[in-house]
């Protein structure tokens, strides 16, 4: 791969991440309950944190290939097992986010209640 060609696929990777991070902040701050917030905000931060980091092993992995240092593949292990810990703790932190508030009496909000709080008011 030439060096434009890395550039190029570093910034549409980084792109694409900043973008998922943003879209999980607003639905931090959009969505209605704890519930749709902690599935939107996990997913896009899920996504985003994986498009950073193959930003980074992507210039890693181009300066091992220009430089022969070693530890450029060491710094590519490294985000690849970070990536794998991101994918098992960030559903995990957000099920037990989400067991919390179900057993603490939160109840979920949204279009389903609002039908439901319509009907009940119609009878």
């Amino acid at each position: 791969m030439n060096g434009l060609t890395v550039a190029i696929l570093i910034k549409l990777f980084l792109g694409i991440g900043l973008t998922f991070n943003v879209l999980g902040t607003i639905a931090l701050y959009r969505f209605p309950d704890v519930y749709t917030r902690l599935h939107g905000t996990t997913k896009c931060t899920t996504f985003g944190s994986i498009f950073t980091s193959a930003s980074v092993v992507v210039y890693a992995i181009s300066k091992y290939v220009t430089t022969g240092e070693p530890r450029f593949i060491t710094f590519t292990i490294h985000v690849v097992i970070a990536i794998f810990a991101l994918l098992i703790t960030n559903p995990t932190g957000a099920h037990a986010i989400a067991r919390a508030a179900h057993r603490s009496g939160v109840k979920p909000l949204g279009i389903v209640d609002k039908l439901a709080e319509k009907e009940a008011g119609e009878n």
